[in-house]
């Protein structure tokens, strides 16, 4: 009998210690573990944080160290700063020796290297200057400490404030006048706006590929210029500031727009420093973006006040405005073209580079050079005999 008790007993607790396990394992696992696998989960996205946290600031941080040291190394050999007031100092550089002396003002949102090889060619015959115009390139924007009052007339990187500029930059510098004025594109606004308001200054001038102004009333000029242009120019500007353009040009993932057999070394790292510079970068998207506005100026400046007669004018364009856009558009700009010279210089000399377009001036220099050549050599005993 007793015998039998303990046999129950033995039974009963042998029952309750497999409950105890029964139950030990209906619990769920992750109870005790849970506290350790949070632990490891929030070490891990601390660890990623930290990476992505890094990879956001070092590229610009980076980036902008760089861009401190390549602004003092880059600069092109005989430029200066020159201080032209309102907060600002503009980049000249100035090659060859007598007269006429030529200005050369560059294409939308691009520095005055695009003219490398133009100017030294013209140099051989005469001194040639070309300029960045504030903002771009090696010119440098600052906030304003004074005031002329043409600010609250024109706004910044539009037509009417970069002619004021260059008339400024002219005087300080003391660069003799008259001068044969070379804009393309957005430089060929300024040089009429230029030649118009200050026609004794200017006695040559010549329009390389010049916008005109009616073909931003196209709607389809408007949706590419400001839904496919301008936005890309933007993405640049972020790339630039971010510091993304600079590890993609390491990688060589972005080309520099200027490049070729003759261009120099010094040349393409210029390019790639601008392209890596959320400065320039901005004022090529502000450039572009109140295009409509410099157009509107122009069109104003020569209906009330139309070119001097003394002023010749020069026009020299391709086969097309840009060969990577399509054909209507570049039809739709060649038509307003032919409508701009007809009414308001119908005497303008026609020249026409078979093979060219808007990138002439550093896809095909000596054709453009040798026509400005000419041009000099036939100013060039007249000049000095005065």
């Amino acid at each position: 009998m007793q015998r039998k008790r303990t046999i129950e007993k033995k039974q009963t607790d042998s029952d309750q210690n497999n409950s105890s396990k029964t139950n030990s394992a209906d619990k769920p696992s992750g109870q005790n573990a849970n506290p350790v696998s949070q632990e490891g989960l929030c070490s891990r996205v601390l660890s990623v944080g930290k990476y992505l946290l890094l990879c956001i600031i070092i590229p610009p941080f980076l980036n902008y160290a760089s861009l401190q040291r390549e602004g003092l190394l880059l600069q092109p050999e005989g430029g200066q700063l020159i201080d032209v007031g309102l907060g600002q100092k503009m980049y000249l550089t100035c090659k060859g020796t007598g007269q006429p002396l030529v200005v050369l003002d560059a294409p939308t949102g691009m520095s005055s290297d695009v003219w490398f090889q133009i100017q030294d060619d013209l140099s051989q015959l005469t001194k040639v200057c070309t300029y960045d115009r504030v903002g771009l390139g090696f010119s440098k924007r600052t906030l304003q400490n004074e005031t002329t009052g043409v600010e609250r007339v024109w706004r910044e990187s539009t037509t009417g404030r970069m002619v004021d500029d260059l008339h400024r930059l002219i005087k300080e510098a003391k660069l003799p006048k008259p001068f044969i004025l070379v804009g393309s594109e957005l430089g060929a606004l300024n040089g009429r706006f230029y030649s118009h308001i200050h026609d004794w200054e200017v006695s040559d001038l010549v329009l390389i590929d010049p916008i005109p102004e009616d073909i931003f009333l196209e709607d389809v000029w408007q949706q590419y210029w400001y839904k496919e242009l301008v936005p890309y120019l933007q993405t640049l500007q972020f790339s630039a500031a971010s510091g993304l353009s600079r590890l993609l040009l390491i990688a060589g993932w972005m080309q520099p727009p200027i490049t070729g057999e003759n261009i120099s070394e010094d040349l393409i790292r210029r390019q790639k420093y601008f392209l890596s510079n959320p400065a320039h970068q901005s004022s090529s998207v502000d450039e572009h973006f109140f295009l409509n506005e410099s157009v509107s100026q122009v069109r104003e400046i020569a209906t009330y006040k139309p070119l001097s007669s003394r002023t010749s004018v020069s026009v020299i364009t391709g086969d097309y405005y840009d060969a990577l856009l399509p054909a209507h558009l570049n039809l739709a700009v060649e038509k307003f073209q032919e409508q701009l010279l007809a009414q308001t210089y119908p005497s303008a000399k026609q020249i026409k580079i078979p093979g060219a377009d808007r990138k002439m001036i550093y896809k095909k220099p000596y054709e453009v050079s040798k026509h400005l050549m000419r041009l000099v050599k036939q100013k060039k005993p007249k000049q000095e005999s005065q």
